[in-house]
């Protein structure tokens, strides 16, 4: 059982990397509301749940892909318990034959390791070289739950703010998909 704070409006004081405080800056800059833990290190999505409990919203799955030439980088964030065919999302997204990037792609263009890409890591695209494709259910929900760009702090916002006002500060925009 991981150790988890208890639940916070406020930017936590050990963040763990400069992604997450530029993410909580981002947040209280705009004015957007989040509840936010930081816990024990957690790298899979089984390990989330706990913090799904305690957050009371489910912690998103993030994959970060590639095409075969290592050109063009996507972000795709969907439900902790769906899973993808890869030949089939990369019809939807115009990719033949997606595949995980590299981790030394993610930390250069997410600043995140594996385990820790985030729908947050984004701050760090400053070149807009990912794209961000979000499944249609997480689009949909009331609440957004995803670590902080470090996967030892977690936040729950509502999707719209995510969509609506931190995507657009960060100037990207997510293509919303049935996947």
């Amino acid at each position: 059982m991981p150790y988890i704070s208890e639940i916070s409006s406020s930017k936590p004081s050990d963040l763990g990397n400069a992604t997450a405080g530029k993410v909580y800056d981002i947040l209280d800059q705009l004015g957007i509301p989040y509840e936010c833990v930081t816990n024990d290190v957690v790298e899979t999505m089984e390990e989330c749940r706990e913090l799904d409990e305690k957050l009371g919203v489910q912690i998103r799955k993030s994959l970060f892909l590639c095409d075969r030439k290592k050109t063009r980088f996507f972000l795709v964030v969907l439900p902790d318990d769906k899973s993808i065919k890869t030949k089939e999302l990369g019809r939807k997204i115009g990719v033949s034959n997606p595949s995980f990037a590299p981790a030394e792609y993610m930390e250069k263009c997410l600043g995140a390791l594996p385990g820790s890409a985030s729908a947050m890591g984004l701050v760090n695209d400053e070149g807009n070289e990912v794209e961000l494709v979000i499944d249609r259910e997480v689009a949909d929900a009331e609440y957004f739950g995803c670590n902080a760009g470090i996967n030892t702090t977690h936040l729950k916002m509502k999707t719209s703010d995510l969509l609506e006002r931190f995507l657009p500060e960060i100037h990207h925009r997510p293509e919303i998909l049935e996947i």
